[in-house]
């Protein structure tokens, strides 16, 4: 496990921008690439004094050496990386890869659905999947054709593949639930159903499976702190257990999640992030204006 680098060796060595607030970042970290596995995540700090955030690992490249991160930039830390993370910077810090991986067992046909950025981290579950012998039935979501990704990718690993867009621009018009629905019409021995996305849609796709009682397996993304499960940050309920979602999951059985404790902890911190946010945004304001009167 890796933490702080004062070298910072970790250069970011390739970035795509899928849309105004989505982007990638390609790193070069050949021990994590080494170990990391479907289902982890890591902790990320872009500079020394800087956020530490959690990001899941959306592909790994053994070959290259590098990890893949697929980030939305939605608050202070993520715009602050989307505007000075490009190719040749570096990160100063990541620790992982952490968290269990996800189980790839023996299931003959599997269902992958990532909804939005839940996109990203599905697709390495799938590829596993596939290359475990499984039947692979990929389902992505986004609100429209032009915030697409990843198709090539997930094609070249599925036996089938939709794509559910909410304005009906590419694909089945719908939610990720629709395409389930469809798939589960068509196929009457689904093993496996793991789901990747919002919690009202992870929630959606647990409620979708319940009837046929097949096994569904969500990833959570609750606050997280430390990523050691010791300041609490991250616990979820499970069932009548409260587990940590850094050192118990992310992965957890769908059918047993609490999905609106969990969407409402996630709201606790709104104010202070969006304080956060309008801070840096005045600061980044200021910064123009002085280079202004520069120039």
């Amino acid at each position: 496990m890796q933490e702080a680098n004062p070298d910072s060796s970790f250069e970011i060595v390739a970035r795509e921008d899928f849309s105004d607030v989505t982007y990638l970042l390609e790193v070069r970290h050949p021990l994590m690439a080494k170990a990391a596995r479907p289902g982890q995540f890591v902790i990320v700090m872009s500079h020394e004094h800087g956020e530490r955030i959690p990001l899941t690992i959306a592909d790994f490249d053994r070959a290259r050496g590098t990890i893949t991160l697929v980030i939305q930039a939605v608050g202070k830390t993520t715009r602050e990386m989307q505007r000075n993370c490009t190719v040749g910077t570096h990160l100063y810090g990541i620790v992982g890869p952490m968290g269990e991986p996800s189980h790839i067992g023996n299931a003959k046909k599997v269902v992958c659905v990532g909804g939005g950025l839940g996109v990203a981290p599905v697709f390495p579950q799938a590829r596993a999947h596939k290359e475990s012998g499984a039947y692979v039935i990929g389902i992505v979501g986004f609100r429209s054709r032009d915030l697409i990704f990843w198709e090539d990718k997930f094609r070249a690993n599925c036996d089938e593949f939709i794509i559910c867009t909410d304005d009906g621009s590419a694909g089945i018009k719908g939610l990720v639930t629709e395409g389930i629905r469809q798939v589960l019409d068509r196929h009457g021995d689904i093993d496996e159903l793991v789901a990747i996305g919002p919690p009202i849609m992870m929630k959606g796709c647990a409620a979708a499976t319940r009837p046929r009682r097949i096994r569904t397996v969500v990833s959570l993304n609750p606050v997280m702190v430390d990523g050691t499960g010791m300041c609490g940050g991250c616990r979820v309920k499970v069932g009548d257990k409260v587990m940590f979602a850094c050192v118990d999951g992310p992965d957890f059985d769908g059918h047993q999640v609490d999905f609106d404790d969990l969407m409402f902890r996630l709201q606790r911190f709104k104010p202070e992030e969006k304080l956060a946010l309008e801070r840096w945004q005045q600061g980044c304001r200021i910064e123009g204006r002085d280079a202004g009167r520069d120039s």
